[in-house]
């Protein structure tokens, strides 16, 4: 279907006591369910500040797998709770984001306070608690930003980095995944397009017919991030290689024939995104099914890729969505359309 299965076990987890920030958003929802369904962990902590997103949550889980769950609410804006969240934790998922980007801009102090302060709670609870992992979700977004949220991630990134520095000489490292758009994830175009749809649209709007994104799916990206568990060192940024995609062929995919009236780049918009640059080719080394950015600092203990035998790439490479040499086709994305409908 034009996707990959990443290598690398996401054992080793049965057990465990794992917290996920943001646990009842799409990403989190889905690696709770990949936790509950195919390992054993001690308990899982969903910490959310939605009380309604907890009970609708709650109530989707078998009496079975309630008993391993824990439903905590809570704000990562808020350290002292995130510090009573993380007893007894082994490992952090750190996925909750204000990702909107219009509402970050019209709302930057709210943006700031949850993707940036936000990230600073989590590392500095996470080394007071004594977790052992913290794997941080990044976006493309966070590569040459244009708007706030991808201000905010990239300085989230680099926080997660440096947070091993702070930790040195605690058994807490921290690494982060990036990668691109989520296919069907709230607030996505797909959903947005099958809104307009389902209320009868004769015509889908599209703000620049040459626009292109990475694209991966709620599943693949929990494969990806559990799957980089057993490998980070601390200090990496992961980056998973993943199809492109042009958004006129995902809405031929989703309605043949329907005509479509370009609008013209959203602010804070790009034409086509980036999740390296050129300017980390010299740290950034192919793993096969991923690569991997390592990290320039060394203020800590760990072995540099380099010093692995893993050559970097060469000078002048960037990963861009439009430069990228994996396409999906129509037909593919319609497979795939198809299998989030029965998903869902």
């Amino acid at each position: 279907m034009g996707l990959t299965k990443f290598s690398g076990s996401d054992a080793g987890l049965d057990g465990k006591s794992i917290l996920i920030t943001g646990g009842t958003g799409s990403f989190g929802k889905t690696l709770l369910k990949r936790l509950l369904m195919a390992h054993n962990p001690r308990k899982v902590i969903v910490f959310a500040r939605g009380e309604l997103n907890h009970f609708e949550l709650q109530n989707s889980l078998s009496a079975e797998e309630v008993k391993k769950v824990r439903f905590f609410i809570g704000d990562v804006r808020d350290l002292e709770r995130l510090v009573m969240a993380m007893r007894g934790v082994d490992l952090v998922v750190h996925a909750a984001a204000q990702k909107q980007v219009p509402l970050a801009e019209y709302n930057p102090f709210e943006c700031i306070r949850t993707n940036v302060i936000g990230a600073e709670n989590v590392v500095e609870a996470a080394i007071r608690s004594g977790v052992k992992q913290v794997i941080a979700l990044s976006t493309d977004k966070a590569v040459n930003p244009i708007n706030l949220y991808g201000a905010s991630k990239l300085a989230s990134d680099k926080i997660f980095v440096a947070a091993n520095a702070l930790g040195a000489g605690t058994s807490t490292h921290f690494s982060v995944v990036r990668y691109g758009n989520v296919l069907g994830s709230r607030g996505s175009v797909i959903p947005f397009f099958r809104k307009l749809l389902a209320d009868g649209a004769t015509e889908l709007p599209v703000t620049d017919k040459r626009m292109t994104r990475f694209w991966i799916t709620l599943e693949q990206a929990v494969e990806f991030t559990l799957s980089c568990v057993n490998s980070m060192q601390g200090g990496e940024i992961f980056v998973p290689k993943i199809p492109s995609m042009q958004i006129m062929d995902l809405i031929e995919a989703m309605a043949p024939g329907i005509p479509t009236k370009e609008i013209g780049i959203r602010p804070g918009e790009k034409l086509h995104e980036i999740m390296i640059t050129e300017h980390n080719a010299h740290t950034t080394f192919d793993l096969g099914d991923r690569f991997v950015i390592d990290t320039e600092w060394s203020f800590w203990e760990r072995t540099d890729y380099k010093d692995l035998g893993k050559p970097c790439m060469p000078e002048g490479f960037e990963y861009s969505s439009d430069k990228n040499d994996w396409w999906l086709t129509p037909d593919e994305l319609g497979i795939i359309l198809k299998n989030l409908i029965e998903e869902t």
